[in-house]
């Protein structure tokens, strides 16, 4: 469900005045605004794995707090003036017109990372509960919040189309955060009055083992949320920058949609594993059906005449803009079948408290990211979303390729006892 605000967001600005510049914008605020939020994306793994009576939920809960508290004011110091300018202008390099309405963008953000993270805490708690409708309740909440805030922007606001995307998301999360603290009431009113059914359990959740357990989860986050921005640095110096800019964010719905079948699967996985791994045949099977049918899914739309339906009729891009996002669609073929089986494999390490890995693993990623983008974008004059996508396509395969023996060897300890590497 959450895959539908994409769309939605880009078709809203697709159908509004100065659609180019405005999409481009838009864009550059998600990018900032997803890596403002990348170190509490993990708290609902965090939560899922460690919340297990009312002194863990206190303590992983004042956790999520501070780190609220800090995304918040990374978001203020980026909307100070010559820190934005010196970020979009000199670092990044995007066009005046495009920094101008992304600035404006920003500031419906500001409370974006703090409601992320609040509502991701408190989804892990539910996840852990077995209450996982109710998570899905949540985001039906937010996509009707986000849906009327957009379409109310869009017909009454005398807004510029980036500032009317940006609103509509940052009204939808919120919502979903208020929710989620309703729906969890009674499940941390039942932590609260519990008692710790393991002593040697709650002692061993201090805060340094909070932060021991999260900091490589975060780091992972941050690292893979910091493509995003990395690419639109890349793409503002790479060939047809706007049209690329532009693009870009409608391509990652696309992609989005698809991968976004998996992307609880993690959490899911980190629920439903059992403390010696003793379920992976069965989650590994899910995992295999699932990416097959999302690489033949975002196939059908990539190499058929329903590329026009998505790009033309659906997102409202116009015939050059859609002749510019069709080659990367296509590159994307076998993401979501990637990014189904890296999910796996991090609840397998997440499961063990093998955590390092994972973070090794979004290095690796990242660099592999960087590399074929110059190569391709800067070396080759590939128009740059395709040399982002097959850029991001490549670093996902290699993500997957140094988890693999890790987590076979996280499999093999469960089994025999033996400690993993």
């Amino acid at each position: 469900m959450m895959a539908v605000e994409g769309p939605f967001i880009a078709a809203v600005i697709a159908r509004l005045p100065d659609e180019r510049y405005n999409l481009a914008a838009y864009g550059v605020a998600f990018a900032f605004a997803v890596l403002t939020e990348a170190p509490v994306m993990m708290l609902m793994s965090a939560a899922t794995a460690l919340v297990k009576d009312g002194e863990s939920y206190r303590r992983l809960r004042n956790f999520s707090r501070a780190l609220g508290a800090g995304t918040t004011m990374l978001v203020i110091a980026i909307l100070v003036p010559p820190v934005y300018r010196w970020l979009t202008l000199s670092v990044i390099e995007i066009p005046a017109r495009v920094a101008d309405l992304t600035y404006g963008a920003l500031w419906f953000f500001l409370p974006w990372p703090a409601a992320i993270g609040y509502r991701r805490f408190l989804q892990g708690v539910l996840i852990r509960s077995d209450k996982t409708r109710l998570v899905a309740l949540g985001t039906i909440i937010r996509l009707c919040a986000m849906a009327g805030t957009g379409l109310l922007g869009a017909l009454f606001l005398d807004m510029p189309g980036a500032w009317v995307g940006t609103l509509a998301l940052a009204v939808g999360v919120c919502a979903e955060a208020a929710a989620a603290r309703v729906m969890a009431a009674s499940t941390i009113r039942e932590l609260l009055a519990s008692e710790a059914e393991n002593t040697k359990q709650t002692d061993g959740l201090d805060y340094r083992g909070i932060v021991h357990f999260y900091y490589p989860l975060a780091l992972t986050s941050l690292m893979g949320i910091a493509v995003q921005p990395m690419l639109t640095f890349f793409m503002g110096r790479a060939p047809e920058p706007v049209d690329s800019l532009a693009v870009f964010p409608v391509v990652q719905a696309l992609s989005f949609v698809f991968r976004s079948l998996g992307l609880s699967f993690q959490d899911a996985g980190i629920a439903l594993m059992g403390d010696r791994h003793e379920h992976f045949p069965e989650l590994k099977q899910f995992a295999v059906g699932l990416g097959i049918a999302t690489a033949i899914g975002i196939g059908l739309v990539a190499y058929t005449p329903l590329a026009h339906v998505w790009f033309g009729t659906i997102s409202g891009l116009s015939r050059e803009l859609e002749a510019v996002a069709l080659a990367p669609a296509r590159v994307i073929l076998p993401l979501p079948a990637l990014s189904m089986l890296l999910s796996l494999q991090r609840a397998i390490l997440v499961k063990g408290h093998h955590t390092r890995p994972i973070t090794v693993a979004t290095a690796t990623e990242v660099s592999t990211i960087a590399v074929v983008f110059l190569a391709l974008g800067w070396g080759l004059g590939v128009v740059g979303a395709t040399a982002a996508f097959t850029a991001f396509t490549v670093g996902r395969g290699v993500a997957n390729l140094y988890l693999m023996p890790r987590a076979r060897a996280v499999l093999r300890e469960s089994r025999t006892g033996s400690q993993a590497p």
